[in-house]
């Protein structure tokens, strides 16, 4: 049974078929961020990984995403012809509800990093080193700008565009799927442990039930935002797999522990307890309305 999600407004253009949409979509991250990625490449600003190399590569990163940004919504305007609050941009408050989605991002990230120290996951090197450089404190503040488009990018994408095409075309529980296998698809590579692609898989479930419960991205824009600056710039540890090269902003912390339990290279993420949080917290987002009143959660759009 079709379904709709964001808004019901009927679509001028195509809408591509439930099964093909996640092949389209690849294809456009693919194409519309090669030409970035390859120039970081030849400037040398990428590690073996092709992961960008401190924040001047993560900041000449966002040049890709700022394009993947305006293929999808160039898409959504020329090719399905339907309007931005159809992909969740849409709703009241909208720089309130990213603020707090972005609030609730940072407080589950350090959530996580505590639960790993607390179980002796990390050692303690330093506190706050990051104040000690008024030149660190300028990057982290730009870095919270530049997550901000790159975060933001990728909910547009995936649980604003994919997620609301497959919706359209099929039904929610589809959409879950297909959108969250084309995230993990995206953040997939050979080495990538099967634990952090389990964890990929059920971050973009979670992220696809904060959408779907707000019917607005809004929200989740901000968490995500919030989730991977305070995972990256606070404790001196990865992000998804990549090294700001900055001092931490809170305390840095030396991995001592499993990597199961620190996430090792990927830094938190890759962590069981952030597996356990993002699952806890995605399923109770799929409860019923009365069960959600009933357990106090009223998470912004």
């Amino acid at each position: 049974m079709t379904q709709i999600i964001f808004s019901d407004e009927a679509p001028k253009g195509w809408i591509p078929p439930s099964i093909a949409a996640p092949f389209i979509c690849i294809f456009i991250v693919a194409t519309s961020m090669l030409p970035g990625d390859l120039g970081l490449a030849y400037l040398g600003l990428t590690d073996p990984r092709g992961h960008p190399r401190g924040p001047l590569g993560f900041f000449l990163m966002l040049v890709s995403f700022i394009a993947l940004g305006l293929a999808v919504l160039g898409w959504v305007r020329w090719v399905e012809k339907r309007s931005v609050a159809s992909v969740g941009l849409r709703g009241d408050g909208r720089l309130k509800r990213f603020l707090t989605g972005l609030a609730i991002g940072v407080a589950m990230m350090g959530a996580v990093v505590t639960a790993i120290a607390v179980s002796g996951g990390y050692r303690v090197a330093d506190l706050a080193p990051a104040f000690a450089s008024p030149a660190a404190l300028g990057w982290i503040a730009l870095l919270l700008a530049g997550f901000t488009v790159q975060a933001s990018v990728e909910e547009l994408v995936f649980r604003g565009w994919l997620f609301s095409t497959v919706t359209r075309r099929w039904n929610t529980t589809a959409a879950f799927l297909l959108s969250s296998a084309a995230f993990t698809f995206v953040h997939f590579s050979p080495r990538t442990p099967l634990l952090v692609l389990v964890m990929t898989f059920v971050f973009a479930m979670f992220a696809c039930a904060w959408a779907r419960r707000s019917n607005a991205i809004w929200g989740v824009m901000g968490w995500h935002v919030g989730w991977n600056w305070f995972g990256g710039t606070g404790f001196d540890v990865p992000i998804t797999g990549l090294e700001s090269g900055l001092p931490a902003l809170v305390v840095k912390l030396v991995p001592v522990g499993p990597a199961w339990l620190t996430g090792a290279g990927e830094g938190p993420e890759g962590s069981v307890f952030a597996l356990a949080l993002l699952s806890v917290a995605g399923l109770r987002l799929l409860l019923p309305a009365r069960s959600r009143e009933r357990s106090g959660i009223d998470l912004p759009g």
